[in-house]
């Protein structure tokens, strides 16, 4: 099993050295050993690499393909000392955060207070409910409110959230940056036989 918190402290500086903010490190999918395909869709394991400029709250084509390349250059010189950070085969996703992104930080649940979220518990709240849906109101310390749409004002513990991501509405769309497509362009599609 990969040390996701190791592999962070691996990302994270290489991410910083390009002036990108680390948003989410995951891996997806199943191992070769346990072969078929995961619950997610996925027939092979990936690591999920998730960053942002600051400013923008994006990634663009060639931010992506710049943080790839120099976390796969880290890998591989760690590999090459005998270090292994993920057994077996797997492939590098290297993308934005996108407009309905996950939130993962304290900050997240800061900046995206007053928009809708979908957030899973580790530990029941409200009646025994481990998802909540509402309107997020914000976190102070360490301690997330949001305005559930069946019950009302919601708190639980960040260190309670599995995951949390923001649902796609009108109000998210009008109130996100406008996306830069710039190196979308020149993306090849490649032909199928």
């Amino acid at each position: 099993m990969a040390d996701i918190a190791r592999i962070t402290e691996i990302v994270e500086p290489e991410a910083q050295a390009l002036g990108f903010d680390l948003v989410r490190v995951k891996i997806f999918g199943k191992s070769e050993a346990g072969g078929g395909i995961s619950e997610a869709g996925y027939d092979e394991r990936a690591l999920q690499i998730m960053a942002e400029r600051p400013d923008t709250g994006q990634l663009v084509i060639d931010d992506c393909a710049a943080l790839s390349r120099r976390i796969s250059d880290r890998i591989d010189q760690l590999e090459d000392q005998g270090v292994e950070l993920i057994e077996g085969a797997y492939r590098l996703e290297v993308s934005s955060p996108g407009i309905d992104r996950p939130l993962t930080r304290p900050k997240d649940f800061a900046n995206w207070a007053g928009h809708e979220v979908r957030v899973q518990l580790a530990n029941p709240v409200e009646g025994n409910r481990t998802t909540i849906q509402g309107d997020l109101t914000g976190i102070e310390g360490e301690l997330v409110t949001l305005e559930d749409k069946k019950s009302g004002p919601v708190q639980f513990a960040l260190a309670d959230v599995i995951s949390a991501k923001l649902v796609l509405t009108d109000r998210l769309i009008a109130a996100t940056r406008p996306l830069d497509t710039s190196g979308a362009e020149d993306i090849l599609e490649e032909q199928e036989d």
